[in-house]
């Protein structure tokens, strides 16, 4: 192909000032292997700097859902049922959207469901779909912000940009292999941590955990006062601090909700020492101040995350707290008192809960 050709596609503009880099990039774009219906397509909806990169996500030989459903010996409402669980909309019957390599995927859940049950096998799913939804937009947003943003600002070419797009979606390539060891990590960790909490617990799928929620008094007023980029930041600063201060201590994050995070640890030491800990990370912030509530007792686990009365009871004891307090019950004081006297817990009252029955005796935890 040529310029002409380009020009006869609508491509380019000899008259253009950018006429010199947009000829560039198309023709870096043919010698990808885009073709001039691919960048016409591309074009008309959202540009061309990204079509050499989005050809990477994906590439290779398209199949439709019959095609697909066929090759992994499945119905099509099999493969549809799993794509929905994973989070996917309903594929049209003639769109060529998969790759011969996902229907060993899609046949892969139907092995695993005929070993553990299709129901738990959709909970999974779900589960698995929604946490790789947040890691590729992650993904997404860490290119936009640290290299899309930058060379916009220094008006770098669209050539530039599309290398750029190019070099970063190639770094798919290695995200596997890092997935892999982590996940398997972390299936030994939590392989470990649910031994430890069902130690005297009879049931198989609840276990004794200290759970804690802390929240950041004053982020609502602030954010509406920061650029979106100074609340990313805060944003960042808070869920680095919860990380790092939860998993110091041998404890999990199950979520982080904006401005607050829920974590839980088998070792009810643990989560007084976490709960303090972010409290002092915050000592000398102006804008915003924690507070929490913590609980110790039998939380029921399912698809990652904890539920129960002991988790509505943290989550409710640390609405009531005031900035810089962590409010705690009688059963997670009188565990940490019996392991150790590095804490003190000044009597905060009987304390009427929502959901609660009887009064609540809570006590205000802080260093002895």
């Amino acid at each position: 192909m040529n310029a002409s050709d380009y020009e006869a596609a609508g491509l380019y503009f000899p008259d253009a000032p950018n006429a010199a880099d947009r000829l560039a990039l198309l023709e870096w774009l043919t010698e990808q292997g885009v073709t001039l219906e691919q960048m016409t397509d591309a074009h008309s909806i959202y540009g061309l700097t990204a079509l050499a990169g989005d050809a990477v996500i994906r590439p290779g030989e398209r199949l439709t859902l019959a095609e697909v459903a066929e090759k992994a010996a499945l119905s099509i409402d099999e493969v549809e049922h799993i794509r929905r669980a994973v989070g996917f909309p309903a594929a049209e019957p003639g769109d060529r959207i998969f790759r011969p390599e996902d229907a060993a995927t899609f046949a892969a859940f139907k092995f695993a469901a005929q070993v553990l049950g299709d129901e738990p096998i959709l909970e999974f799913s779900r589960v698995m779909g929604s946490s790789l939804a947040r890691v590729a937009e992650s993904a997404i947003w860490l290119f936009l912000g640290n290299v899309e943003a930058p060379l916009s600002t220094a008006k770098a070419g669209e050539l530039a940009l599309a290398k750029a797009n190019l070099k970063a979606t190639s770094l798919l390539a290695v995200v596997p292999q890092v997935m892999d060891a982590i996940f398997r990590f972390h299936v030994q960790e939590a392989v470990r941590r649910s031994r430890e909490a069902r130690v005297g617990v009879s049931g198989f799928d609840t276990g004794r955990l200290g759970v804690g929620f802390i929240d950041l008094v004053g982020f609502t007023s602030v954010s509406h006062q920061l650029s979106s980029r100074e609340l990313a930041r805060l944003v960042a600063e808070f869920e680095g601090a919860a990380y790092d201060v939860v998993t110091a201590h041998d404890g999990r994050v199950v979520k982080l909700i904006g401005d607050e995070v829920m974590f839980v640890a088998v070792d009810p030491v643990a989560v007084a020492e976490i709960s303090l800990t972010l409290v002092e990370r915050y000592a000398t912030n102006a804008n915003v101040t924690p507070r929490g509530g913590l609980a110790v007792g039998e939380l029921l686990s399912r698809g990652g995350d904890y539920y129960g009365p002991v988790v509505n009871l943290a989550s409710r004891v640390g609405d009531l707290a005031v900035p810089n307090e962590l409010l705690v019950t009688g059963d997670l004081r009188s565990e940490v008192c019996k392991a150790t006297d590095a804490y003190a817990f000044d009597p905060a009252g009987r304390r009427s809960l929502k959901g609660f029955d009887e009064p609540v005796e809570l006590f205000s935890l802080s260093r002895a």
